[in-house]
Order: C-alpha cells, then sequence, then structure tokens
C-alpha cells in the first residue's frame, strides 16, 4: 500500500503539532496548514489521500475548504475536525463534501483508526478494480476508472457516493441496514451518527431516481433499491 499524503488544517499549535507527530510516527507524508487561505493556495496545486478540516479557522472556514476541495478531488476522503455537534452542523459539512466528521474533543487513537479504515477500503477498491462495467436498469457502473452513469450521462460523484451506490445495485432488491453500510463502507464499527447514510442516500435519491430505480426507506431498519 502506498505511502499516504493527509493534509491537516488546523489552527490550534499545540493541536497541530500533536497531529503532526502522531500521523508521521504511523508513517503518513503529513502537509501542514494554519488558515483557510494558505490552505486554498495549497490546494491549487496539490491533492492529497485525506484531509483534515477545522471548521474554525482564520480568514477561511474548513467548511468553505471542503467545497473547493470537491471542486477538483472526487476521491479525497475529507473528515471535519470540530466543537460542532449540533445535528444541523454535521449535515451541513455532509452536504459540503464531507465525508465524515468527528467532534472535538477526540481520541487520536480514534481519528487513526479512521484514517486507516478509510485507506485500507480505497487500497481494496483498488485491487479489485475490473474493465466489466456494472449493469442495472440505466445505472451503468465502470469500477476501473470509477465512473457512473445514468443512461448516457456521466454523473459525478464523491468517492463516498460511489460506494454507497455500488453496494446498493451489488445488493439490488435486497434490504440494507444502516449499521451494515456504516460497516461496510467506513471500514470499521462506526459508533457515530446514522445520519451520515441519509444525508449521502438524498443526494444519490436526487441524481439517479426514475421510473425504473427507486431507493426505498425500510423504516428503523435501512434502505433498498428497488427495480422495476
Amino acid at each position: 500500500m502506498k505511502l499516504a499524503n493527509i493534509f491537516v488544517v488546523e489552527d490550534e499549535t499545540n493541536l497541530q503539532k500533536i497531529l503532526k507527530y502522531d500521523l508521521t510516527h504511523e508513517g503518513y507524508n503529513v502537509t501542514l496548514s494554519g488558515d483557510g487561505l494558505d490552505a486554498a493556495v495549497i490546494l491549487k496545486h496539490q491533492s492529497f489521500d485525506i484531509y483534515l478540516l477545522d471548521w474554525m479557522l482564520p480568514e477561511l472556514s474548513g467548511l468553505e475548504l471542503c467545497k473547493i476541495i470537491r471542486q477538483h478531488d472526487q476521491t479525497g476522503h475529507i473528515i471535519m475536525l470540530t466543537a460542532r455537534s449540533d445535528e444541523f452542523d454535521k449535515v451541513e459539512a455532509l452536504n459540503a463534501g464531507a465525508d465524515d466528521y468527528i467532534t472535538k474533543p477526540f481520541s487520536n487513537r480514534e481519528l487513526i483508526a479512521r484514517i486507516q479504515a478509510r485507506l485500507r477500503k480505497q487500497h481494496n477498491l483498488s485491487e479489485s478494480k475490473q474493465l466489466d462495467k456494472i449493469v442495472l436498469n440505466d445505472i451503468t457502473i465502470i469500477p476501473e476508472k470509477y465512473e457512473t452513469y445514468l443512461g448516457d450521462e456521466k454523473i459525478e460523484l464523491t468517492l463516498r457516493e460511489y460506494e454507497l451506490l455500488l453496494y446498493l445495485v451489488k445488493h439490488a432488491n435486497k434490504v440494507v441496514s444502516r449499521d451494515q453500510l456504516l460497516e461496510s463502507l467506513w471500514g470499521y464499527s462506526y459508533d457515530g451518527d446514522t445520519r451520515t447514510i441519509d444525508v449521502h442516500m438524498f443526494k444519490i435519491r436526487s441524481k439517479f431516481e426514475n421510473e425504473t430505480i427507486k431507493f426505498k426507506t425500510i423504516r428503523g431498519i435501512g434502505y433498498m433499491l428497488e427495480t422495476k
């Protein structure tokens, strides 16, 4: 597995140093930034495997940086580091393109576990790529290129949305629980808010539902991709 590049954008000097030490100790390449504008300049010239973004930053917020990243990088994994624990804030971060969030104060061991799980998932996806297309009604997925089409139209997805859609396509017409989706896609036993799945499902629904494809909510359980 290649050495991962991690971009840490955090204005608390002590936390920045601790993250730099712990992540470097784990063998990752770490780039640091202490304010939003500086980070935005770096993002013009470089992409990363993992982005750790503090929400409250000088000049430009982590939420704004998240949107900037998603303009040119759909596969990098964005984790918001935030003292905001309100559900509205979490949903706002996910809607901006974040894949995950962790509330301050947090355990660095938990953060590293999440990073490792994400990188394992990316590695496994790369190892299992095939040239064959996956076709389900009007949806076509080309795993080799991480491309997805609805009819002839290419649909832009974040890596998390792509993984979720692919999982549902592979389990079409079967009920899958939120816990099953979280554990399969996040790569570890996720103890966070299952609202994460609901937000991503909302995005997928808005892009793919038509007369032959329906994403049904199974109340109290999860979802099912139903074909006609």
